[in-house]
């Protein structure tokens, strides 16, 4: 199993996010007229992940905002955390109502549950179109083949997971390279020093989730900083 002690983060690279957001830019996104757009986010609620945890409370109300002139935004929180323990849930559609689903986790020792958080999605996406997952989490201490098989069958559904990997440890670099490519999603590390690129990207991803490349580009000449820069890159 990986070590989740001693490991220095490694703070998102210009060209990482650039190479994220031109793989998320490049993704059709198909969602009944009408209908909004439907967003799993997934985070790793063991021990190691509480600062990271706080921070995502206060950031992703960015992601309802960033949508509502497309139609709006429904988003479903999963989460694992101690031995065993997941949780999904369910549906909501405004940011007061994730927060106090977020607010109400305290994060516990545990191991990793990925392959829970994919299965999750595959059989939500059964009962109606998820249009992407975002996964938030440090380390994997699970099976590279068994992670890649299902990332492969959403890929297959048309459900992208975008990977945030805080801390940059290698193995876990590679198994959420995998499962970001094999869905058809994008990978981008982050850390402490990336809060507002962390921000400024779930809202991109919640964008692409409601409305497509075209709103994506659309979010970037309005939003400016790191997506409009970003997006100027990639052209």
């Amino acid at each position: 199993m990986p070590d989740r002690q001693g490991k220095l983060p490694t703070k998102s690279s210009r060209a990482e996010v650039a190479d994220f957001l031109a793989k998320v830019k490049a993704m059709p996104a198909v969602r009944p007229a009408g209908a909004k757009g439907r967003l799993i986010f997934a985070m790793d609620a063991t021990a190691s992940r509480e600062p990271t945890w706080d921070r995502a409370c206060r950031i992703q109300g960015e992601m309802f905002a960033a949508t509502r002139h497309l139609g709006g935004l429904e988003i479903q929180l999963v989460w694992y955390r101690g031995f065993g323990e997941f949780m999904a849930s369910p549906w909501v559609d405004d940011s007061a109502a994730l927060i106090e689903q977020m607010t109400a986790v305290t994060c516990r020792a545990g191991e990793t549950q990925i392959e829970k958080v994919l299965r999750h999605a595959i059989a939500e996406t059964g009962r109606r179109k998820v249009n992407a997952v975002v996964f938030v989490g440090d380390c994997v201490e699970e099976s590279i083949d068994t992670l890649g098989a299902l990332a492969g069958k959403l890929g297959l559904l048309g459900v992208p997971v975008f990977v945030f990997h805080e801390g940059g440890e290698p193995i876990a670099r590679r198994c959420f390279e995998e499962i970001a490519r094999l869905s058809g999603g994008a990978y981008c590390p982050f850390d402490s020093r990336s809060a507002d690129a962390l921000r400024d990207l779930l809202a991109a991803v919640a964008t692409f989730a409601a409305g497509g490349r075209a709103a994506l580009e659309d979010f970037g000449r309005r939003r400016g900083g790191i997506v409009l820069q970003l997006t100027h890159q990639i052209r």
